[in-house]
């Protein structure tokens, strides 16, 4: 009662999003005059008075679409410069809890000036590149932030250390899995306008169900020293504000960038943005269509009554004039210039390679002079924007795509050509004859016309003054590798995931010359698992391991006999059309479960020389059927190997999201079935060689080089 009046309990139901403006005269009437009095009060409340408290559990909804007129421009301040001063070009900030973020913000911190906010919601924003913005903003207006990563999170493989999938609190044994992606909750307060004094954080991995992490949170409660449970972030620009504490080890920053061993800087790869004209599983359709487009006998007219290709306009491509001066410039069609080409990791096709202008968009001349015989690759990026990203660093002797890393992929040579190649007299009386043309032929030094000199090694001076401290002859590719198999260890990248993500990879080098001989034997392995191009002795050919036997192997559901024509077309939804006609992943079909005794056995028997805890902890506690249809199953791809990322793509995934019935409009063949084995079982092995990796990695690490002058921007 209030001075005789009856009032209500202060509870509304309301839209949480809107009416906190001053009213709009033409907002929809309701039906009811009591809904018109709840949603004047709710109003009222939202307008009128000030605000201490906000909590809630928003909705997680990714795909939420345009925000309604009244919510117009709230996650606007999240997304301000996010491309221009952070480099983050995709992203995705219109979930609806980011929405409920900016909104308690502005009212606690920028209009009430003090108070409290507590949210279960999402995980992502805490540490992923999208969110920076959002996170300078509440590390400015909030004086301290604690959060409680509750887990949950497949997306990037969390284990407890006894192998086990780490649980979201929200499961319940033998009921429910709980919430299927990453959960935090996040305590905020404001009190007055001081400067932020912390970001507190809590991890904790080791127990791994459920029941054991909520019975040790209430315990957090009622612990006066609570605060200890939690471990200090600093979010800098550097780190884009992560509100996660840093995994850098101490020494990290005093090892070299990989760019810091160059001689010269290494290529992004090539672009080509013209709707995959230029890029073909077929080498014969490419030859075909190519061939067309390089016929000077073919006017534009004529030209596109055979064929749709390179004839739609995109940016900066203007498809009847690019042509026009390819074929004024004598371009023509060269068998030898459709080679193999790295789309994605585990995902290699065809290209044709012209650098006549603007045919691709990057068309990356260095690189095609550093694609010679016997020369490989590293393949890496500056930075990342992926969450997960995976290993950072991939191997090919192959034309790589910018994208076969996020965000942007380059490619490290082994070896350089040789500066002094020469010009055999038939191509030099073209030179005489044709000027212009003469410079078109210096970009490809491995085609008839040209005799190369000796390659040189891609080696910095200071490369060179390590290799001769330690002793080492001959090293150059022995570096690489090195790089390779350090990278390759998961203990590396768990004690450096931030200074890795932010930069590029730092990687020790050892102080003698045996240590390198052995770290770049593993970096050789790791280099041939990862070469798709050639098969590997027990992996994918011969003999096979037997902890490789019954891996990915393709069965009919029914036990009947393959029917390639039908059983083979992928049609379980791994691919839709993204924006800008973009293949995206899709959800697919696929059933976790645990091992079969067979499997088990195969991974455990006396040949394979596995212990359970080892097959638990390198290989996952389930393994994955993996279906093209509803009829046809890849079975047996283990967790750890379904959800092995390298530079942010899922590998797996990844590759039969581009082979989905509706994209490839036909079956895939049997080699290509076939690949997908091999895929997986050369990811297999390379889980199995990780406590070697480690072991090096670690060894190399307590024995490592004093670099000298270590750039640290």
């Amino acid at each position: 009662m209030h001075g005789g009046k009856r009032e209500r309990v202060a509870v509304y139901l309301t839209n949480s999003l809107t009416g906190w403006e001053p009213p709009d005269a033409t907002k929809i009437k309701l039906p009811f005059p009591e809904f018109e009095q709840e949603r004047e009060e709710a109003d009222h409340v939202k307008r009128e008075r000030k605000i201490l408290v906000v909590l809630g559990n928003p909705p997680y909804d990714g795909f939420a679409g345009v925000s309604p007129a009244e919510e117009q421009g709230l996650v606007e301040p999240y997304k301000e410069g996010l491309s221009d001063v952070w480099g983050i070009k995709k992203y995705n900030l219109d979930d609806l809890y980011i929405r409920f973020f900016r909104l308690a913000e502005r009212r606690i911190a920028e209009q009430t000036k003090r108070g409290v906010v507590c949210f279960i919601s999402n995980m992502s924003w805490v540490a992923e590149p999208s969110f920076v913005v959002l996170r300078k903003h509440l590390f400015e207006s909030f004086q301290k932030v604690w959060i409680e990563n509750l887990h949950g999170n497949r997306k990037i493989s969390e284990y407890a250390p006894d192998g086990r999938t780490s649980e979201t609190i929200f499961a319940v044994s033998g009921f429910s899995p709980g919430i299927k992606q990453p959960v935090a909750t996040t305590l905020w307060v404001k009190s007055g306008e001081a400067p932020n004094s912390g970001v507190y954080f809590r991890d904790d991995l080791n127990a791994a169900r459920a029941a054991e992490r909520r019975a040790d949170l209430l315990r957090t409660l009622e612990d006066p020293q609570y605060q200890a449970r939690y471990a200090t972030a600093l979010p800098t620009p550097e780190n884009r504000y992560s509100f996660r504490p840093a995994n850098i080890s101490s020494e990290y920053r005093t090892w070299p960038r990989i760019v810091d061993l160059c001689a010269e800087p290494p290529s992004n790869g090539l672009m080509e943005k013209r709707g995959g004209a230029l890029i073909d599983i077929d080498p014969t359709a490419l030859e075909t269509r190519m061939r067309a487009y390089l016929n000077s006998d073919l006017d534009w007219e004529a030209y596109r009554l055979v064929s749709a290709a390179l004839t739609t306009p995109y940016t900066g491509f203007h498809p009847k004039a690019v042509r026009m001066k390819a074929l004024e410039k004598k371009e023509q069609f060269l068998e030898q210039r459709i080679v193999r080409y790295a789309l994605r990791p585990f995902d290699s096709r065809w290209c044709y390679y012209t650098s006549a202008s603007s045919v691709w968009n990057r068309s990356r001349p260095t690189l095609w002079r550093q694609l010679f015989s016997g020369n490989s690759f590293l393949l890496t990026r500056f930075r990342s924007t992926a969450i997960p990203e995976g290993f950072p660093l991939s191997y090919t002797r192959l034309l790589s795509d910018d994208h076969y890393m996020t965000p942007d992929a380059v490619a490290v040579p082994f070896e350089l050509p040789n500066p002094t190649t020469t010009i055999t007299k038939k191509s030099a009386k073209k030179k005489s004859a044709n000027k212009k043309h003469e410079n078109q032929l210096s970009a490809f030094p491995h085609e008839p016309e040209l005799a190369p000199g000796p390659p040189i090694a891609n080696t910095s001076a200071k490369a060179k003054a390590w290799a001769s401290a330690i002793g080492a002859l001959n090293f150059d590719a022995s570096m690489w590798l090195h790089i390779l198999a350090v990278c390759y260890s998961p203990a590396y990248l768990t004690e450096n995931a931030d200074g890795v993500m932010q930069d590029w990879p730092r990687v020790p080098l050892p102080n003698a010359n045996e240590l390198l001989r052995t770290s770049s034997t593993l970096g050789r392995e790791v280099a041939a698992l990862l070469d798709t191009e050639s098969p590997v002795d027990r992996v994918t050919i011969g003999a096979l391991l037997p902890e490789l036997r019954l891996i990915a192997q393709l069965h009919k559901v029914d036990g009947k006999p393959l029917d390639e024509a039908e059983d083979l077309k992928i049609r379980a939804g791994w691919g839709h059309l993204g924006k800008d006609g973009v293949t995206m992943p899709g959800r697919g079909k696929l059933v976790e479960r645990e091992r079969t005794k067979p499997e088990m056995t195969s991974l455990t028997g006396d040949e394979s020389h596995l212990s359970e805890a080892e097959v638990l902890q390198l290989l996952g506690a389930t393994t994955y059927d993996v279906y093209l249809n509803d009829g046809c199953v890849w079975k047996n791809i283990p967790e750890k190997v379904w959800e092995f990322y390298i530079g942010g793509y899922q590998v797996i995934k990844k590759w039969l999201s581009y082979r989905e019935l509706d994209f490839l409009h036909r079956p895939i063949t049997a080699d290509e079935a076939a690949e997908v084995t091999d895929m997986a079982r050369r990811l297999t092995a390379l889980c199995l060689m990780q406590p070697s990796l480690d072991a090096n990695y670690l060894r190399i690490k307590a024995a490592a080089y004093s670099w000298p002058k270590v750039t640290l921007d």
